[in-house]
């Protein structure tokens, strides 16, 4: 078998004598969603903000091609081909939508120091704009303001922002926060048909979205992994009822 697009082995993170991620190994298939579960505080976020560089690991590795990007500056590995997405939406909302892609598109290219060429004239840039907003279903909004869209419309744009500067792998973390029954849905089937073309670690609270589009799931507690398999096998696991599942079972 291949090696796995995304390995991480023994990924640590300390805030003085706090470990937020102790001793983490996790790998990352090509086509693959990966989930990522676990109660609040379990170091999901944390372990997304290392994997994208926004935080430099106190120990470990994150091979990503086979080359080491652990303590890279976040800007070095997305341009690597590694996008995220946040908690709370990271969009520009007095942008139109397809201006926000378009900025987002327009950081991959090799300098921004081009002063006198608009903006508009760069096809590919405009292309790779066009085809996220296609893909997220934002196609027919490219034109209103970022702030007009629903929030859930939202969150798809800044997945489409993500999809601008062709990744290969999505770290998404909790896509799904603040949005209703209909709107979680739409972005249910919008992450089930990324992971076709993308490697997908997806951090997420919403169990039932989890488990009906995760291939592998991690789950974490205090830090550590306490189990990773299929959502089979996580379901079936005694450990992970007793930490984090059970608690709903047992109330039902």
């Amino acid at each position: 078998m291949s090696e796995a697009v995304l390995r991480v082995t023994g990924l640590s993170k300390h805030f003085g004598g706090l470990a937020a991620v102790s001793d983490v190994m996790l790998d990352l298939n090509e086509g693959e969603l990966h989930a990522v579960i676990g109660p609040n505080g379990a170091g999901k976020t944390t372990l997304i903000n290392l994997l994208s560089g926004e935080l430099a690991p106190s120990a470990g590795t994150i091979r990503f091609d086979g080359h080491e990007i652990a303590g890279l500056s976040p800007d070095r590995i997305s341009r690597l081909g590694i996008a995220r997405s946040y908690q709370k939406t990271n969009i520009f909302p007095g942008f139109s939508v397809f201006e926000n892609c378009r900025l987002a598109a327009q950081s991959r290219m090799p300098s921004s120091l081009r002063f006198f060429r608009a903006a508009h004239s760069y096809r590919e840039i405009g292309t790779a704009a066009e085809q996220a907003l296609t893909l997220t279903g934002l196609d027919a909004r490219a034109g209103i303001l970022a702030a007009a869209l629903s929030h859930g419309e939202q969150r798809q744009l800044e997945i489409a922002m993500t999809l601008a500067t062709r990744p290969r792998i999505l770290l998404l973390d909790e896509p799904l926060a603040g949005m209703g029954a209909e709107e979680s849905m739409h972005m249910v089937a919008l992450i089930g048909k990324l992971a076709a073309d993308h490697a997908i670690l997806l951090v997420e609270h919403d169990m039932d979205a989890v488990f009906s589009v995760a291939r592998v799931l991690t789950v974490m507690v205090n830090g550590r992994v306490l189990e990773s398999g299929t959502p089979d096998v996580i379901r079936r696991s005694k450990a992970v009822q007793d930490a984090y599942l059970g608690a709903a079972e047992d109330a039902a």
